[in-house]
């Protein structure tokens, strides 16, 4: 296994941070806000952290020695640590917690989205307490994930692999032509860190891309144009491929309905990178059904797991993968990067990265 070293990632991190996309709908989530003044590193404080590996706590011995790490917890022992911890890993992140932690002003949430996070209201409405977040560490891989199921769909992948491993030669195959996506238009709802890696993907594929998002920033070069969230149902029609890539909160719940589908041209394909909940997934199955849509891409249900008897899972023109689209060595490194950097940041009372706006909900 290669490991970058130490240095490069910190770097790494710190560039990646500074060149992500906007945020899921608009600007990046609030950035540049200090936990807590440490006087440069002479204030000491505690985290309780989950695993972190030797390498991790020695390198943050190094970078913050007035910050005490307490590594591997159980949820007894968080809670046991918890009336003298300044911050903490998400996984403690509890009403049972916060309310014994007094000096708490950081949680680092372990994912992009942070919509369990916020349902905790000793968290959502202690202003004192920052939220910071994963955004943009697995963007690429779920970029790469969203396009490989699309193109399984579009190639006609899965009959082909089908007949190989049963040795046969097969060309023609009943039902449709395969699809070629270069002059196809994509429709990206969530112009953020991974709607904005798997647009550039798209671009680079010959298609034309559409997006939403609520900042009025300028379109990226990679990006035909852009557009806030109430014109979704213009850009549905328009869509040969929706990509799902917005924040799960109460305004995108439910989002992609019966009335979303119906706007999606006859024959377009819908990928879910996001969140299960954005997509009614009965109105989906029917629109699948009646051949509304050509087919789904769902690394995301709802529920979730998906149970083994719903009917999503007979449909041959739905690839479905268990919520594994940011898997990848490079996201771990990522991830690894942005957890140790914010570690720093905060020991240094320098602002921390990925800070979340818990009203926007992302």
């Amino acid at each position: 296994m290669h490991r970058i070293p130490t240095l490069a990632l910190g770097l790494l991190v710190v560039a990646f941070a500074c060149r992500a996309p906007a945020g899921p709908h608009g600007p990046a989530p609030e950035a540049g806000r200090v936990a807590i003044s440490t006087d440069g590193g002479r204030v000491p404080l505690t985290f309780l952290a989950g695993s972190l590996d030797e390498e991790d706590l020695a390198e943050l011995a190094r970078t913050a020695p007035n910050l005490t790490v307490h590594a591997g917890l159980t949820q007894e022992q968080a809670l046991e640590l918890a009336p003298g911890a300044h911050g903490i890993d998400g996984r403690f992140c509890s009403s049972e917690l916060l309310r014994v932690a007094p000096e708490l002003v950081w949680v680092q949430a372990g994912s992009a989205g942070v919509e369990r996070y916020l349902r905790v209201p000793e968290l959502a409405e202690r202003d004192q307490v920052v939220l910071t977040n994963m955004s943009g560490a697995a963007a690429s891989a779920i970029a790469e994930h969203a396009l490989a199921m699309l193109l399984v769909l579009t190639r006609r992948l899965e009959p082909r692999l089908a007949a190989a491993r049963e040795g046969r030669w097969e060309r023609d195959l009943e039902g449709p032509e395969p699809i070629a996506l270069e002059g196809r238009t994509m429709v990206v709802l969530g112009l953020g860190a991974i709607g904005g890696e798997l647009a550039r993907r798209a671009d680079g594929l010959g298609m034309r891309v559409l997006a939403t998002r609520r900042s009025a920033a300028p379109a990226p070069d990679h990006v035909e144009r852009v557009e806030p969230p109430e014109r979704t149902l213009e850009l549905l029609a328009e869509a040969d491929v929706v990509a799902v890539c917005l924040p799960l909160t109460p305004q995108t719940e439910g989002l992609i309905d019966a009335q979303a589908l119906a706007a999606m041209k006859p024959g377009a394909f819908l990928i879910n990178v996001a969140r299960g909940r954005i997509v009614d997934s009965e109105a989906l199955l029917e629109a699948l059904e009646r051949g509304h849509l050509a087919g789904a891409c769902l690394d995301v249900t709802d529920p979730e797991p998906l149970p083994p008897d719903h009917p999503l899972w007979r449909l041959e023109n739905v690839v479905i993968t268990p919520h594994v689209a940011g898997r990848a060595a490079l996201s771990s490194g990522r991830w690894r990067a942005l957890y140790r950097e914010n570690l720093r940041r905060f020991a240094a009372g320098e602002p921390l990265l990925n800070v979340v706006d818990k009203v926007a909900g992302y």
